[in-house]
């Protein structure tokens, strides 16, 4: 994918023709000056494929995934998805927080999609690269055509999100619980606000995606919180591990699941160069703890895991169970959708 010479400036014009991934329309590249968005570029392109479908390796619970978006202004430090940004020729670490493609066509093209006759109904997982309810969606408002194409359909799914801007959806959200499967779930790994402050600079403080738990809940609509990541000698303290989970127990979550930071490449570069500024003490330990690849070893992910359930079971909330989608009854055809054009995207483990 090449970037070079497709800027136009805020409300004005289209770009050039021939962006390879994405089919014949131009990629238009946009700059807007609003304090929201500075320093922010938005590559505006025009989708083949919406539904993705997960790599077969995947123990993920779920075969088919939407994202609307790639890179993420929340600027986490850790995100593996960072990897992604470079099979479009574009920057890992500040540019995966800065250049956002937008697939402005995900509405109709997922509507399109779910009409026809190859789609069998199946759960679809959104949130699992970056998340839907990032600051772009304030201006593109991709979602609400996506989740009224899905209520229209009754097609089971579910949202893994940090950001507050669900509540908009919220109407749409209770419309589509009550004709099909649908589960929300929170990303809050740890409620330190310093910790926050530098790690994810462009989320929504912890406590605020706790009111977006407390909301749902008040509105019918259960809301599990995906513990992640816990921080190896950041966040992983027994008392900042009790502090998050009372917290989550307290905004009525039905179900708490710690996930340990993993450090994929991209990621992990992005995120030993943060360390290695605010945290420079810890940067050997943390070479020694992954030293054999992207995870933790296994005894220190058990060990966390134990923590946050004992916790759990002691605030009156429990680890997930897996639900079983409704789904519409297949028709007549049973060959599937072909897999979308673009590369594979990694997924993150979600909680439904």
């Amino acid at each position: 994918m090449r970037w070079e010479n497709l800027t136009v400036e805020s409300g004005s014009g289209s770009g050039p023709a021939d962006a390879a991934l994405f089919g014949a329309d131009a990629v238009t590249t946009r700059t807007f000056d609003s304090p929201e968005f500075r320093g922010i570029t938005f590559h505006e392109i025009r989708a083949r494929s919406i539904i993705n479908r997960v790599p077969g390796a995947s123990r993920m619970p779920f075969e088919w995934t939407v994202n609307p978006y790639r890179g993420c202004t929340h600027a986490c430090v850790y995100c593996f998805a960072r990897k992604t940004h470079s099979y479009l020729d574009l920057d890992t670490g500040l540019g995966f927080d800065s250049q956002i493609v937008v697939k402005v066509n995900a509405p109709e093209l997922l509507r399109r999609q779910l009409g026809s006759r190859r789609w069998l109904g199946e759960h679809i997982a959104m949130g699992t690269n970056v998340d839907c309810y990032q600051r772009a969606e304030g201006r593109y408002r991709l979602m609400p055509g996506i989740l009224t194409a899905l209520r229209d359909h009754a097609n089971p799914f579910s949202i893994l999100t940090k950001g507050t801007l669900i509540l908009r959806d919220l109407d749409l959200l209770v419309q589509a619980s009550q004709v099909t499967d649908v589960g929300i779930s929170v990303s809050v790994g740890f409620t330190d606000p310093d910790l926050w402050r530098t790690v994810e600079p462009g989320t929504p403080a912890p406590e605020r995606r706790l009111d977006v738990v407390r909301t749902l809940g008040e509105h019918g609509i259960g809301c599990g919180v995906l513990m992640a990541p816990v921080l190896p000698f950041l966040s992983d303290h027994p008392d900042r591990l009790r502090a998050t989970v009372r917290a989550i127990a307290a905004s009525g979550a039905t179900s708490v699941t710690p996930l340990v930071l993993h450090l994929r490449p991209g990621a992990r570069e992005w995120y030993m160069a943060w360390l290695g500024q605010h945290h420079p003490h810890l940067v050997r330990r943390y070479e020694r703890l992954y030293a054999e690849g992207a995870y933790a070893p296994k005894w220190y992910q058990r060990r966390i895991t134990r923590q946050v359930h004992d916790l759990a079971q002691e605030y009156g909330i429990g680890p997930t169970r897996a639900g079983m989608p409704r789904r519409i009854p297949p028709p007549v055809e049973t060959d599937t959708l072909a897999p979308d054009a673009e590369p594979a995207e990694p997924v993150q483990l979600t909680l439904l």
